[in-house]
């Protein structure tokens, strides 16, 4: 199956829909953002601490897997020169309607999170990345192409999904109870049945992939990034976050 393909479609139905990672800031966020006031979430919930940024001012930051209009016209109004990638048109039709609308520079590049060849080695000084890589089967190549197009001293910034989520019947553990099922890594292609990854495909929901830690930290260092910092939130409302957090957020360094 063409996962990305599939993806793109579930994504673009997700922007049509005006869903939560769907929707433009405002014009007042771009306003803040020219005066020096901004923030950002690379998880749900928790906003990303400011000592984790560089200075943006002119900094070239690639916006990874990361359209829907928030965070890339965010940094563009804070002066930093951006590229968002995305692998969905619509969500980064959103992105192009919050430049247009407040005069952003911006550009928009459809692609896939695994595969940056569309840009050169050691191109940007920052690779912002909130959670997104859940969409991919392997992680992996996504740390190895984030480290390769930063620059020497350059940050990735990456937001992604504790795998205890996966281990029970209900991925998320929404609706009460918490039923111990799945292995992890998970994998909505194999480690569901066909009556439920069809469930899956009539709600137009994108396929998801429970990575170990193993590939989303060790897979980072082993790209041969340094972390230097971690935080970790939860999903509101989530039975399971009651007892554990669920999302994870590293700050790493290419030296």
């Amino acid at each position: 199956m063409d996962v990305r393909a599939y993806n793109r479609d579930a994504w673009d139905k997700e922007a049509d829909d005006g869903g939560q990672w769907s929707s433009p800031v405002g014009a007042e966020v771009i306003a803040a953002a020219r005066r020096g006031e901004w923030r950002l979430r690379l998880t749900e919930t928790k906003f990303a601490p400011r000592e984790w940024f560089p200075e943006v001012l002119g900094l070239e930051v690639l916006c990874l897997a990361s359209g829907g209009g928030q965070q890339a016209p965010t940094l563009a109004a804070a002066g930093a020169r951006v590229t968002v990638l995305d692998n969905s048109p619509r969500q980064l039709a959103q992105d192009r309607l919050v430049a247009e609308r407040d005069a952003l520079d911006l550009t928009a590049v459809e692609g896939d999170m695994a595969d940056l060849s569309a840009f050169a080695d050691e191109s940007f000084g920052l690779v912002y990345h909130p959670v997104s890589n859940l969409f991919v089967p392997d992680v992996r190549p996504v740390w190895r192409e984030a480290f390769r197009v930063l620059r020497r001293g350059g940050l990735l910034l990456a937001g992604f999904l504790n795998p205890v989520l996966y281990l029970f019947d209900d991925r998320l553990g929404e609706g009460g109870g918490l039923k111990l099922r799945h292995k992890v890594p998970y994998s909505d292609l194999t480690s569901l049945t066909e009556e439920e990854r069809q469930r899956l495909v009539a709600a137009n929901l994108a396929f998801e992939f429970g990575h170990t830690l193993a590939d989303q930290i060790g897979g980072q260092t082993d790209a041969g990034f340094h972390i230097t910092g971690f935080y970790e939130d939860v999903h509101p409302g989530l039975e399971i976050a009651k007892y554990i957090p669920t999302y994870i957020a590293t700050r790493a360094l290419k030296p």
